[in-house]
Formats: structure tokens, sequence, C-alpha cells
């Protein structure tokens, strides 16, 4: 069975391809991978909310789901993101209720504000690193280890337009690109640009 990878929550920006949203940035704890995932704003404001210890007047939905699995003595033991297809990845909550271990089904937003109530441990695969992740320069590699919330200017309405220009670099230029949007700590813009150069290596090797 492929060995799990344990991640952190490095920040949380705006996302740059989808207005409204917002790009999770995950790490790899100990190394200089990254793992940006597209989620919700009400996602994303309930993970700020509880890295922030922050305390609502009333319960968010997460705390609710909390409170409940605890007056059940159900607990979240960890999270698992374990497939990544088509853009999309999936989580699983592992629970625990003192006897039996039980797998739900969950999207990653969730799962994550989950993980940090439960405070629990967030892993995924190497296989979904390698597809979708970002390595950091090493001159960057002790950067962002904090569990920060950081916002981003809101991007602007040409972005979605950049990604389809892509297509006109080189792939030198491309990796130029990808260089100075991981500098910009532009995780979501990064990991488009490194899918552009992994198409490019893809269709040479046919």
């Amino acid at each position: 069975m492929e060995k799990k990878i344990k991640l952190e929550i490095i920040g949380i920006s705006y996302s740059q391809s989808q207005s409204g949203a917002y790009a999770l940035i995950l790490g790899e704890v100990g190394d200089k991978r990254r793992l940006p995932i597209v989620i919700g704003s009400f996602e994303a404001q309930a993970i700020a909310i509880e890295l922030e210890k922050m305390k609502p007047s009333r319960p968010l939905t997460h705390d609710l789901f909390k409170s409940f699995a605890e007056t059940f003595k159900i607990v979240i033991s960890e999270v698992v993101i374990y497939k990544f297809s088509e853009g999309i990845f999936f989580a699983k909550l592992i629970c625990n209720n003192g006897g039996d271990v039980i797998e739900i089904d969950s999207r990653t937003s969730d799962a994550v504000a989950l993980a940090v109530r439960f405070k629990c441990p967030i892993y995924t695969y190497e296989s979904i690193l390698g597809a979708a992740g970002i390595i950091l320069p090493d001159e960057q590699g002790e950067e962002g280890t904090e569990k920060e919330v950081t916002e981003k200017k809101e991007p602007s309405a040409k972005s979605e337009k950049e990604e389809e220009d892509y297509s006109k670099y080189t792939v030198k230029e491309l990796e130029k690109l990808l260089l100075a949007a991981i500098d910009k700590e532009a995780y979501e813009k990064a990991s488009q640009i490194r899918d552009e150069i992994n198409r490019r290596k893809s269709s040479k090797k046919k």
C-alpha cells in the first residue's frame, strides 16, 4: 500500500481562476512541496476562524458537526486526501467510536475544516503530490512553515485568459514563469503552469 504523507496548512489566498473562491495551500511537513486546492468562501472562512482561534457567537456548521460527533463519542482520527481526478481532490474522514473504525467520504474543504477542529492530522499520497503538487525552490524552503491565513489582492478579470495564453510560451519560458509564480506564493497559478509543462512533456513522449 502507498505510504501516506503528512500535510500542514500553510495559508489561504484568493483564487486566481474562480471568482469568489479561495486557494487552500497545504504543505508537506518537513519538505518544500505545496498542494493548492480551490475551495469555497464558506469553507475558507470556517478554516480561518478555527486557525485564528476566533469564537463565533453561534456555532458554524463544522462546529455543530464536532459537537454532535463528540456527544455520541465519535472522533475523527485523521483526514486522507486519497484521490485527484480531473482537477478534483477527494478526501475521507477516518472516524473512531471507541471500537469501530469507519471511513466517511467528504469534500476536501469540509474535511480540512473538520481536521482543524478535531486537531487531527491530514495526509495524502505520493502519487497525488506528484500529480498536483508544487515544489518550492531551495531558497524558499524555509518560508511558509507557520500556519497563517494570508489574503492576497483579488485577481483581475484577465486571470482566466492568462491560463489560455500559456500555450504560447516555450517550455523554458514556462519554467521561468513557474518560478516567478512560486516566488509570489501564487500556488494556484503555479499549478496551472506546471500542468501546461507536464502536458508538453507527455505529448513529446508519445
